[in-house]
């Protein structure tokens, strides 16, 4: 039975990344599943999910001619593949204001002890040095529907945090 592994590789970013490593894999018999890639700062990262005959030490084994020469770390652990298996995400929630410390721990507290099971979550940071803003985009399943977690960020709102909190229509069509 073929074995899943979750692979994660990180490393400077540069042209080539992900073809390099995608051409690896594919030759050598390996199927891919779920991916998430993408650029933080000036660094790259990949997690994949990827199927085969051997385990998850034999999969870095497999990319290492790829992963070395281009001077990115990569990690393998194993995995239930569970494919096919999605909850749809019925809530997005974003938050913008002055980047200060704490603010991603309080926002996904309150959201979890409402019940928020975050999905997807992405930020960055935007403004200038002199003042910068912090944005924070998530989409997840709201358990106790999305006005338990409007009122779960009031706290921050009070706080001068811009916060928004929309259903997801699931159903368009």
């Amino acid at each position: 039975m073929d074995k899943w592994s979750m692979l994660t590789i990180i490393g400077e970013d540069r042209p080539g990344i992900v073809a390099a490593v995608t051409k690896t894999l594919y030759e050598k018999g390996m199927n891919l599943g779920e991916a998430s890639m993408l650029r933080l700062g000036g660094t790259f990262t990949i997690m994949l999910m990827v199927q085969g005959a051997g385990g998850a030490d034999e999969v870095v084994e497999l990319i290492r001619p790829v992963t070395e020469p281009m001077g990115l770390r990569a990690h393998a652990d194993p995995i239930e593949g569970k494919l096919h298996s999605h909850v749809e995400p019925n809530a997005r929630v974003t938050l913008f204001g002055a980047d200060r410390a704490g603010i991603v721990a309080k926002a996904t507290g309150a959201l979890a002890d409402a019940g928020y099971n975050i999905s997807l979550l992405e930020s960055d940071v935007g403004g200038s040095v002199e003042e910068p803003i912090y944005i924070m985009q998530m989409e997840g399943v709201a358990t106790k529907g999305v006005s338990a977690l409007k009122d779960a960020l009031a706290g921050l709102a009070r706080e001068g945090v811009e916060i928004s909190v929309e259903p997801i229509d699931t159903m368009i069509g």
